[in-house]
């Protein structure tokens, strides 16, 4: 299976048309692979808030458009990142759209864990509360989680739980935790014994550079690929199959105790 993760750089003197047109040109570009992913907050840039509410749009808004066209021009399955999402019957939500080779929407996720500690996306979004799959045929399931998700294990855990083999995560982390993002990503594969694919974006969001360095790690936790500062698209080639062959070789999900039922307390007097 081959995967593109474009990484692409917010630049802030670009409007959201041009910015969304580049993105476009760049998916356009990935014919061959089977997979493409865009990063978290693209179209405004994750640090952006006092964009959101400006640049928020329907979940089959322009961005939509826009990405469906290219993923049916491309024949490409395209995880298209994530939009500021506006629900007209609540409040805006960071939604990622995932599109399939007709360009038809499969599946949306609104990312539940918002980052800001009482402000910035915490305070102008609301949570998702539902866990999302997508099974691509004949290739892998993907779960989906976004950016500050990869902080909160037990998000991927309940995604392995519904079937998820590779876990696609966009993000516009800062490059300031940027050792974080790497440890992080290879951590969750590890644990679930998946493929990761972890998209960044690059260039400066409202002032905070960003990591960039997309990821792509495999069930052992070895990094496959790595892009560096300066590279738009990291392209890989991995073999889905090799999830269940370590699951099977290193049985250590089987040997679950805690979260599958609750296990007996007892209290020791002191």
């Amino acid at each position: 299976m081959r995967a593109s993760l474009i990484q692409i750089a917010v630049d802030e003197g670009e409007s959201v048309a041009e910015r969304r047109q580049r993105a476009v040109s760049l998916v356009r570009e990935q014919a061959g692979a089977d997979l493409v992913v865009l990063p978290e907050l693209w179209t405004t840039g994750a640090f952006a808030y006092e964009d959101f509410g400006q640049e928020a749009e329907p979940l089959e808004g322009p961005t939509y458009e826009a990405m469906a066209k290219a993923a049916s021009d491309t024949g490409v399955w395209l995880h298209a990142g994530s939009i500021p999402e506006r629900d007209p019957d609540g409040p805006l939500y960071n939604t990622s759209l995932v599109l399939s080779p007709s360009g038809d929407l499969v599946a949306a996720y609104r990312k539940i864990h918002r980052f800001g500690f009482d402000k910035g996306e915490a305070v102008l979004m609301g949570a998702g509360d539902d866990l999302v799959t997508v099974r691509l045929p004949g290739a892998t399931t993907l779960g989906l989680a976004t950016c500050y998700d990869l902080r909160f294990p037990e998000l991927f855990r309940g995604l392995v739980d519904a079937g998820a083999e590779t876990l696609v995560v966009p993000a516009g982390w800062p490059e300031r935790r940027r050792s974080h993002w790497t440890l992080l990503a290879q951590a969750r594969a590890v644990e679930n014994q998946a493929f990761v694919l972890a998209c960044g974006t690059a260039g400066t969001h409202a002032g905070v550079p960003q990591a960039g360095h997309s990821i792509v790690v495999d069930p052992w936790g070895e990094v496959l690929a790595q892009a560096g500062p300066g590279q738009e698209v990291l392209t890989v080639e991995f073999d889905p199959g090799r999830v269940a062959t370590t699951r099977e070789q290193f049985p250590a999900l089987k040997d679950r105790v805690l979260g599958l039922e609750r296990p007996r307390r007892r209290t020791r007097e002191a």
